[in-house]
């Protein structure tokens, strides 16, 4: 019997993916379960339509990146510090310090996404990379004065 998975089952399938499997199997354990249906036109039907869905999704969600990503590599993020002799910072600036900057300027970033390369623990110009969306990160500057 051919089945569509509709949720992700551990080394079964994942979900969108179409198998053939034993009669039993399918009844009595993926379909009692909900983690596939019996594939049929109908069922073949709403999941082509839930992919189209998913890609235009998917393009969108491209496109605010993108515009998201122009607007955050203009962006320069200025950090007042206390400073000791010769200017050396006294602790760093830390991802959480960051996001809630960024979201004092209208950007909704969380700390997973924010990825700093070596600790911000001294005055000048630093680059900050955000994750926005696969294969597309903006850098934002970090200014860190005394």
């Amino acid at each position: 019997m051919e089945v569509i998975f509709i949720k992700d089952l551990k080394n079964q399938g994942k979900k969108g993916e179409i198998k053939q499997v034993k009669d039993g199997y399918a009844e009595n354990f993926l379909i009692k379960n909900g983690y596939a249906v019996m594939k049929t036109k109908e069922n073949l039907a709403k999941l082509q339509q839930e992919q189209k869905r998913k890609a235009s999704m998917d393009l969108e969600n491209k496109k605010n990146a993108e515009a998201l990503k122009k607007e955050l590599d203009k962006l320069v993020l200025e950090f007042k510090v206390k400073t000791g002799e010769y200017d050396k910072v006294f602790g760093s600036i830390s991802l959480k310090q960051i996001k809630d900057e960024l979201q004092k300027n209208n950007y909704k970033i969380e700390k997973s996404q924010i990825e700093i390369p070596s600790p911000i623990a001294s005055l000048g110009f630093h680059n900050v990379y955000i994750n926005l969306y696969p294969e597309i990160t903006a850098t934002v500057k970090i200014h860190v004065i005394k």
